[in-house]
């Protein structure tokens, strides 16, 4: 009995759960809009776009769609949600995947001290403090020279040559007569006499003692050394004015190393120096610049700095040819980058910065000095600001298209595939991308030449087809183009084209100005041609 009621109570209220449960669906389907919906909406809100740009100025912007005042359609620029910085024109973003493969490595610019270095060279010579010339103080004739060619050694108070003077007999014969006359003051004067004709103590105290005058007065050698130079023979007549020779010391010797004047100003003296030489490899000689010479050569444009190394050994040989390392470092502290992050274009220096999320860009910036591994940034960077230091060419060639810099300009572009290339590269969520575009034949004057990079720097006259003016312009040559028809300040005439974003000369011919209406030659290596 009791079940039977209950039955009948619990009927109606699943019936009732039931019925309401679809009521609720159906109501939440028909009043509440769809997840998809929802997701569309905000979409639609997110990629509302913040400006509208000139694919082909990226400082020309509008509120709203548009043309540019080239007549081409603006690009939306949206906002990225905080995905990546908003750096300007030149901006590019890459997917993760694409930099691993690429292998790119950032560093960070900081300042620290640069150890800078001046790698020159020099030679040794002889220590000219320790240099002594000998010419004799009277007139009379060698009898005898102990010494026989230059490069002989002597040691000190070794006997260098008898002469046979006039004049020193009678000095003699006057301190001899001053004795006997036993006058004090004769004898004082004909004694700084002999003294002032370099004869020596000894010999005035035997004279004094045996009373008996030489004939032949023996001279002795000041210092020890090497005779450097030897410009008398036994017979010869002399006077005081003939240099007879001279002797080197060379306990110690002088290194003059030459210095570009362009680099004087970062020496001075005390510098420590590192000297190496041919013969001897494995050692290495350590010493300082006493002495930078006020003068610059006018010949070679350099300044003579000296240093001076201790030769007890004899190592050191005058005119020994050295290598030199100047160690120039400061404890002055500078903006540092690694040297590889560096790009040089001859005409401007460019690093690409890391922005964080797959963001690059390519900069402008100013060098100051460099040692082995790192340059000094003069304005351009901040510290603590990424900079690229590997495959940061190919980064750099997409970035410098649209970068607040030139480096390479649009002008060689087909106007129609320009604005495709153009509007690729202003999306910032590409990837890097290649485009080949029509060629065309322009003439040119070469600005520079890198053979081994195949890279020529070409000034081009107006394409007058495309409307474009003339303009200075880097090129990739072909493999087939013989390079040294753009040796430096040549006149050519040229076909190029765009390949993965880089202008290829294709064919070549060297001219002469007057002849710019010559039709274009392929000028090739290849056998036959």
């Amino acid at each position: 009995m009791s079940t039977n009621i209950l039955g009948k109570q619990i009927k109606p209220i699943l019936v009732g759960m039931i019925i309401g449960s679809v009521f609720t669906f159906f109501a939440y389907n028909l009043l509440a809009p769809t997840s998809s919906e929802a997701v569309a909406s905000a979409a639609t809100e997110e990629k509302k776009p913040l400006y509208w740009v000139a694919p082909m100025d990226a400082n020309y912007k509008k509120d709203k769609a548009g043309k540019s005042p080239m007549g081409m359609d603006l690009v939306p620029v949206y906002d990225d949600g905080g995905s990546g910085p908003d750096e300007g024109p030149g901006t590019i973003r890459i997917s993760p995947n694409v930099i691993n493969n690429l292998g790119v490595r950032t560093e960070v610019a900081q300042y620290k001290k640069l150890h800078s270095q001046i790698n020159t060279v020099g030679f040794v010579t002889y220590d000219e403090d320790k240099l002594v010339h000998i010419h004799p103080r009277v007139q009379g004739w060698i009898e005898k020279l102990y010494i026989n060619a230059v490069g002989d050694s002597v040691t000190k108070n070794q006997p260098l040559y008898d002469i046979y003077s006039p004049e020193l007999v009678n000095a003699q014969e006057e301190l001899l007569l001053a004795l006997t006359s036993n006058n004090q003051r004769l004898l004082v004067a004909a004694q700084n006499r002999l003294t002032a004709l370099k004869f020596t103590r000894a010999s005035i105290n035997k004279l004094k003692k045996d009373k008996k005058v030489q004939q032949f007065i023996t001279f002795y050698a000041p210092q020890r050394g090497v005779v450097k130079q030897l410009d008398i023979r036994e017979g010869f007549y002399v006077k005081p004015e003939t240099m007879m020779l001279s002797i080197a010391d060379l306990s110690q010797v002088w290194v003059k190393a030459d210095v570009f004047e362009r680099e004087v100003s970062q020496v001075s003296m005390g510098n420590k120096v590192f000297m190496r030489l041919d013969y001897l490899p494995n050692k290495l000689w350590e010493g300082s610049i006493e002495h930078i010479h006020p003068m610059i050569d006018p010949k070679t444009r350099t300044a003579i700095v000296r240093l001076r190394f201790d030769n007890k050994n004899g190592e050191l040989k005058p005119n020994m040819f050295a290598q030199i390392s100047i160690d120039t470092s400061s404890d002055e502290r500078a903006l540092l980058i690694p040297k590889e992050a560096l790009i040089r274009t001859g005409n401007q220096d460019r690093v690409v910065l890391a922005l964080g999320e797959g963001n690059f860009k390519s900069v402008e910036v100013s060098v100051g000095r460099y040692d082995n591994e790192s340059v000094e940034i003069l304005k351009g960077l901040s510290e603590g600001e990424r900079v690229v230091s590997s495959a940061q060419f190919l980064l750099d060639s997409e970035s410098s298209k649209s970068s607040d810099f030139k480096r390479m300009n649009y002008d060689e572009y087909d106007s129609e595939e320009a604005i495709e290339m153009e509007m690729n590269m202003s999306d910032n969520n590409s990837t890097i991308s290649s485009t080949k575009v029509s060629s065309a034949t322009v003439n040119g004057t070469v600005v520079s030449v890198m053979v081994d990079h195949r890279m020529v720097t070409i000034d081009r006259e107006a394409i007058v087809a495309w409307g474009r003016e003339a303009d200075t312009v880097d090129f990739i040559v072909a493999d087939n183009i013989d390079m040294s028809l753009f040796s430096k300040n040549a006149y050519v005439m040229f076909t190029f084209e765009v390949q993965e974003s880089n202008f290829t000369i294709v064919s070549a011919m060297a001219m002469s100005k007057t002849d710019s209406t010559l039709p274009i030659q392929q000028a090739a290596n290849d056998e036959g041609e």
